[in-house]
């Protein structure tokens, strides 16, 4: 079933377009990631479809039940949000209040969740603790607990991994394909190619030419090729090692 569906979709500042013509799906259970050069529009597209700005043109339709205050965020972040002085369970707790309405209290059931989400992200422990303290990794798990508690449907995340070690990042792309295997769909941005090849079911390329589809159609597309071919060999996931990749994960499908 659809959870978006993009019509003839423009996106930009001040009537100015930075992407034209989009068009694509996003069903239920998918995981999206959207990579491209940098400057392409992708971070703009993003806030376009989370409502922080308005469309130039174009249809974002919503569908399984999905609204537009139901879509969970996890925003880039910047050196002022780093430095936030908030407790961990206080910034967890505030991802339930897009969907509160003119309500201005936390209920109890509002506090049960963002309990059980920074269980299930392992941050249980940190409630009382200071947000700005946290290491960077510490954080993106505390912002990512806070998204989960926006939404049980969809999470758009921006760069999740941005400046985090290579241990940290491999842990966080675990989570975060954990999440998408309970069910949750997931919309990702990343400049890092080859966990867009391991982790993501379908790929949106934005730049000079604009791609959409499955992953394993991206490897063959002409915008796939190009855009494998201007990055660093070792960024790139080789197509035959993806491919057998993809068989080993259906086979220990099969298997449960």
């Amino acid at each position: 079933m659809s959870l978006l569906t993009i019509k003839d979709l423009a996106v930009g500042y001040d009537a100015r377009p930075v992407l034209t013509n989009l068009n694509f799906t996003v069903n239920e259970g998918d995981y999206l990631c959207i990579v491209g050069e940098n400057g392409s529009g992708k971070s703009t597209l993003m806030k376009t479809l989370l409502h922080l700005q308005p469309p130039i043109s174009g249809q974002i339709l919503y569908g399984g039940g999905l609204k537009a205050n139901e879509i969970g965020y996890l925003p880039q972040q910047t050196l002022v949000q780093r430095d936030f002085p908030a407790s961990v369970a206080e910034i967890v707790l505030s991802g339930c209040q897009g969907r509160k309405g003119m309500y201005p209290f936390y209920t109890r059931e509002d506090k049960l969740l963002a309990k059980q989400n920074m269980e299930k992200m392992g941050i249980g422990s940190f409630a009382d603790r200071c947000y700005r303290e946290l290491s960077g990794g510490q954080q993106q798990r505390v912002l990512l607990a806070r998204a989960l508690c926006a939404t049980s449907k969809l999470l758009l995340l921006d760069e999740p991994v941005a400046g985090l070690d290579p241990k940290v990042t491999a842990e966080m792309y675990q989570q975060i394909r954990e999440l998408n295997e309970s069910g949750i769909t997931v919309i990702m941005i990343s400049h890092d190619i080859a966990a867009a090849l391991s982790y993501a079911t379908h790929i949106l390329h934005i730049g000079d030419e604009v791609f959409f589809g499955t992953k394993a159609e991206y490897l063959h597309s002409r915008a796939g090729k190009i855009f494998l071919e201007s990055i660093a060999p070792e960024d790139a996931v080789p197509e035959k090692n993806q491919t057998e990749a993809d068989s080993k994960m259906s086979a220990e499908g099969r298997k449960e």
